[in-house]
């Protein structure tokens, strides 16, 4: 069995102001062997195939596996670049199975759909013999060309996305059993007519999740996916959908899928978010006896394409006078070069945050002193490790402790703070730019977690998110789409 695998990923916010670009995929992971290089979220599935093809036997041809930090559109030079490569690697190994880990939520100049758009010419190379599997991330468009194209399309379950290797596992051995005649998969998605987040670490969506694993591998069920989609794309197919494959059944995949996601219109109640503002938020850490507190800074996650250099909630921290309060991740190449150049110990004023925007808010000017500098970083994120570049530790006079990176990206695990030698232990509360993923390594460590309805990029507001490509029929733009 001759087996091809690739990735290519970014999530696209269609309104942020930060082009992606060759320099954004380069500075974050671009590699002809993914395998030999650890495994980050979208190359570790290549890790799990080749493993697992490597351990049959077959031949494995592994092609570019291409990352880039979530941001604004994909220049479209750069796209085709990646795509063609890919294409002409398909054209000379012409594997039996393709595998590809993508996003789901690419969005380039000149193409609405990345992935529908690779996999419509990967078909058209390969032909109807060939399978075609699809690993993406649930925060994705999943779009007519996407489902007509693959054979089988696998979604993370997790969100947070632990379970990347995991799903990767589960795709291989249907991909497998496609090939060699064992089943027949069929795919039906159901629109369910909703823009919202799914976090899927407590109820409802805990036990929602667990009922999809649980009925996979019954009655021929093959595999159920709840694509979540991503607000902040101007995509016509944004939203979210019920993924259903079920072996050689459509009419079962079509009913299976629509069982699921009436499920979750039903429960649309609970999903609503009555998050505090900051200043509620900051009265919570101030009544709080417990610590620390482990507070979200929704809006600025550069894991949705935000800048991660806002001020919002640092404006009201200083304002207060609050001390032993950690935040971060602030993205300022600048000043952490000036302070790579001074060193651990030396005293400056400086100037942080609020370059990228009007969502990014107001410069802060302070006196901080440097008390940590790390290099070429990198946070844990479920089995995977996702870089954040050099990095620094500063100390404000009034006992703020601050990250600040040159490698745009979100916080996902405390070691983001603790490598650098600041005490957790000690902090009152930690403030992450995140939204979700945050919570598999901070929640251990929480006395209480507080997402806050930050201003920013990213707001947690879905009915003024000003798509021009789809209409406001969803819920909770329109509470009852389906009339």
């Amino acid at each position: 069995m001759k087996l091809l695998i690739a990735g290519l990923a970014t999530e696209t916010n269609s309104f942020s102001p930060i082009p992606t670009g060759a320099i954004s995929f380069e500075e974050t992971f671009v590699s002809r062997k993914a395998t030999d290089l650890p495994a980050n979220l979208f190359s570790a599935p290549l890790h799990e195939w080749r493993k697992l093809a490597e351990a049959r036997g077959w031949e494995v041809t592994e092609s570019l596996c291409a990352f880039a930090q979530p941001a604004g559109l994909t220049v479209r030079t750069v796209y085709e670049v990646f795509r063609d490569e890919i294409l002409g690697d398909i054209r000379a190994a012409m594997p039996e199975i393709l595998l590809l880990s993508m996003h789901g939520a690419m969005i380039a100049d000149g193409y609405d759909d990345c992935e529908g758009d690779l996999l419509a010419r990967a078909r058209d190379i390969l032909g109807d013999g060939a399978v075609i599997g699809l690993e993406i991330d649930p925060h994705s468009h999943l779009t007519e060309q996407m489902l007509d194209c693959a054979d089988l399309i696998v979604c993370y379950k997790e969100y947070p996305h632990t379970d990347s290797p995991d799903r990767a596992r589960e795709l291989f051995e249907m991909a497998a059993d496609t090939a060699a005649g064992r089943i027949r998969p069929v795919m039906a998605e159901h629109d369910c007519r909703m823009i919202a987040m799914y976090h899927t670490t407590k109820a409802p969506m805990r036990g929602f999740v667990d009922d999809m694993m649980a009925r996979e591998g019954r009655d021929a069920i093959l595999s159920l996916s709840l694509v979540h989609g991503f607000p902040w794309g101007d995509s016509p197919r944004v939203g979210t959908r019920m993924l259903a494959i079920t072996d050689a059944d459509a009419g079962q995949a079509k009913a299976v899928a629509q069982e699921f996601g009436q499920r979750l219109f039903d429960m649309r109640d609970d999903l609503r978010m009555d998050w505090p503002d900051i200043s509620a938020a900051l009265d919570i850490v101030e009544a709080a006896s417990e610590f620390p507190l482990v507070l979200a800074d929704f809006a600025d996650n550069a894991g949705g394409g935000a800048p991660s250099d806002a001020t919002f909630v640092l404006q009201q921290v200083v304002a207060r006078g609050m001390s032993d309060i950690a935040m971060g991740i602030f993205w300022d190449p600048i000043l952490v070069r000036m302070c790579r150049e001074v060193g651990i110990g030396a005293r400056l004023d400086v100037r942080l945050g609020g370059k990228i925007g009007v969502m990014s808010g107001d410069p802060v000017d302070l006196n901080v002193t440097v008390r940590g500098i790390g290099q070429d970083m990198s946070q844990q994120m479920g089995e995977t490790k996702m870089g954040m570049g050099n990095a620094v530790w500063l100390e404000t006079a009034g006992g703020v402790h601050l990250v600040v990176n040159d490698l745009r990206t979100q916080c996902f695990h405390p070691n983001a703070f603790s490598d650098l030698g600041i005490p957790l232990d000690r902090m009152k509360a930690i403030v992450v730019k995140s939204s979700q993923h945050f919570q598999a390594g901070f929640a251990p460590i929480a006395a209480q977690v507080v997402q806050i309805a930050t201003p920013g990029a990213i707001p947690p507001d879905f009915t003024i998110i000003p798509y021009t490509k789809r209409d406001d029929n969803y819920w909770p733009k329109t509470e009852t789409p389906f009339k």
